[in-house]
């Protein structure tokens, strides 16, 4: 076979492969066209009822949290829906491709059974509502304002401005102390006197400091009682009650004004005090 002859089979080699190639676009085309409109229609449409659920659960003032959850699980299941309709309007068998998903997701959810119980953790906050954002909690000694629940891990500022991480699994299994709950809180201080000190005259005192302090609420009423009598002291116990924002102030205040009340009255404190979480 001459040089010409292999060359003049090679171009209609060719040609008929270019032949073969533009058919089976001319044949695959509208299905290839029809299935970019359907992604791009549904990327669009997807965005739009997105941004509508989630205008409509500000405006129904839905727990940020679970409005977050609901619309990027919303979102990631129209995704989900919009990539099987893709697939499946381009030709590719979508059962096998369920069945492969469906394997991957079981062989991750084996390997990742703490997450999911993180995941289930953070279901149970969300619906259950254990604490809100911008509550005060503690938890397993660790204090601090909730700044964000997300799924898996649940986010607390501490006093000292700490980023604390505490996985949603731990979290709802556990003893949570909410201090916001109720809106205010009790403060249980010890004050240790000599014996030497007139009770009565003491408990005047320290209600009198209580009852002049802003911060002090009127309802629920403070109030004090001897709480024990020790070996070397008389033990009384100061229960006054105050908004969260101002727990920590009127703390400190109460015990500064007592003190300097006592020191001017002439009352002895043992070298003891101590200042205990409310009940």
């Amino acid at each position: 076979m001459t040089l010409k002859m292999k060359h003049t089979l090679y171009i209609q080699s060719f040609e008929a492969y270019l032949d073969k190639f533009f058919n089976l676009l001319l044949d695959y085309s509208p299905k290839l066209i029809s299935a970019f409109i359907i992604l791009f229609v549904g990327l669009y449409a997807i965005r739009l009822v997105n941004r509508l659920v989630r205008k409509t659960m500000i405006r129904r003032e839905v727990d940020p949290t679970l409005s977050k959850f609901l619309a990027d699980s919303l979102l990631w299941a129209m995704r989900l829906l919009l990539f099987v309709t893709f697939i499946s309007k381009l030709g590719i068998e979508t059962s096998s491709f369920i069945t492969i998903l469906g394997a991957a997701g079981l062989a991750i959810g084996l390997s990742l059974q703490g997450s999911l119980s993180n995941f289930a953790g953070g279901m149970l906050i969300i619906l259950f509502k254990p604490f809100r954002v911008n509550d005060t909690i503690e938890f397993q000694n660790v204090s601090g304002t909730v700044c964000e629940i997300q799924i898996f891990v649940t986010k607390l500022i501490t006093a000292n401005n700490l980023t604390i991480f505490i996985p949603n699994g731990i979290l709802s299994n556990g003893i949570i102390i909410n201090h916001s709950k109720q809106g205010f809180r009790r403060a249980d201080l010890t004050f240790s006197l000599s014996y030497d000190t007139n009770i009565k005259n003491a408990k005047d005192i320290v209600m009198q400091v209580m009852q002049n302090h802003p911060m002090v609420l009127k309802t629920p009423e403070p109030s004090i009682i001897v709480k024990n009598l020790t070996d070397s002291a008389i033990q009384i116990g100061i229960r006054p009650w105050s908004t969260n924002s101002d727990f920590g102030t009127m703390t400190s205040d109460v015990l500064e004004n007592c003190k300097t009340a006592f020191d001017a009255a002439g009352i002895v404190i043992q070298p003891y005090v101590r200042e205990v979480s409310g009940e």
